[in-house]
């Protein structure tokens, strides 16, 4: 493994370790009905599941979870996809790229792959739909840009999905996109991309869970942005983050953590003075997750 990787790899265990192991109060009642956990890339373990697949959102849905991120690429022919690396190896075992197969090839060799409007068919408004633009080769991005509005159309920006990109410079190609829709991820320590998104007026940041500082937070609140954190695994490192006010969770594990939220507001149930209801009928914990 590359050094750089590997360091992250470290620095993320000892982070996860770390918090985990540090005591948290429960969030109030009001805040846990409210949590809005995302499944990063659906509900998978890649055996049984794969992720970005339609199974994998679905049992993301079957979940109670808010939302699902996803990520998305072009076909030779212009189709959007919803798939996670420029080629098939990792997942099929195949060395074909994703840009260089229309969408009738890549469906007989790599058939889980769905295409975004299946995806915002079976899901859009149901679940709350984070969708990673990757890099890649913009052959046409006039059609490029066309098929994506077209996908998203049955949609409602800010309020059924969101966009988000590792770089803000992949954006600039796209057209017809409302900035306040698209959020920056900030892989590495986020103050530059904050600048980048308080200047641009986008939609918010997200980051990993232990390089997001309260400060950062309030910023972009107080200019009516969001903020969202990536990864907690453990309940303490939840209920942490949960406390600090941010906006939404991605996480590899986010079924888990949605019971350990459900677990709470039953005990906030049950230790609530005579005649306290907790309603765990909320939008966040139905089964079908309507919204």
């Amino acid at each position: 493994m590359p050094i750089l990787p590997l360091i992250e790899w470290y620095y993320m265990r000892m982070m996860d370790f770390y918090f985990a192991h540090k005591p948290q109060p429960t969030p109030p009642v009001s805040v846990l009905k409210a949590c809005r956990l995302i499944a990063h890339r659906g509900e998978h373990d890649n055996r049984t599941v794969l992720e970005n697949s339609l199974a994998a959102f679905q049992r993301a849905a079957d979940a109670g979870l808010w939302g699902v991120e996803l990520d998305v690429r072009w076909t030779r022919d212009l189709v959007p996809v919803v798939f996670h690396d420029p080629d098939l190896n990792r997942l099929f075992s195949r060395s074909e790229r994703i840009d260089r197969l229309s969408f009738k090839q890549l469906r007989a060799c790599a058939e889980p792959i769905p295409s975004l409007t299946e995806v915002v068919e079976g899901f859009g408004r149901r679940l709350h739909l984070m969708i990673e633009i990757k890099r890649g080769e913009w052959s046409d991005l006039r059609n490029q840009s066309r098929t994506l509005r077209e996908a998203l159309a049955p949609l409602r920006p800010v309020v059924d999905y969101h966009l988000m990109v590792l770089d803000p410079s992949i954006m600039a190609p796209l057209s017809g996109l409302a900035p306040a829709c698209m959020i920056a991820i900030a892989y590495h320590w986020p103050n530059r991309f904050s600048r980048w998104v308080l200047a641009h007026r986008w939609g918010g940041l997200a980051t990993h869970y232990s390089m997001l500082r309260r400060t950062l937070i309030r910023r972009h609140h107080t200019h009516g942005q969001c903020v969202g954190c990536a990864f907690p695994a453990s309940r303490n490192s939840l209920f942490r983050e949960l406390n600090r006010g941010v906006d939404f969770i991605f996480s590899n594990c986010a079924g888990r953590l949605q019971k350990l939220v459900v677990e709470a507001l039953i005990r906030a149930r049950s230790d609530g003075p005579s005649g306290q209801t907790v309603c765990l009928q909320d939008e966040n914990f139905t089964s079908s997750n309507t919204r």
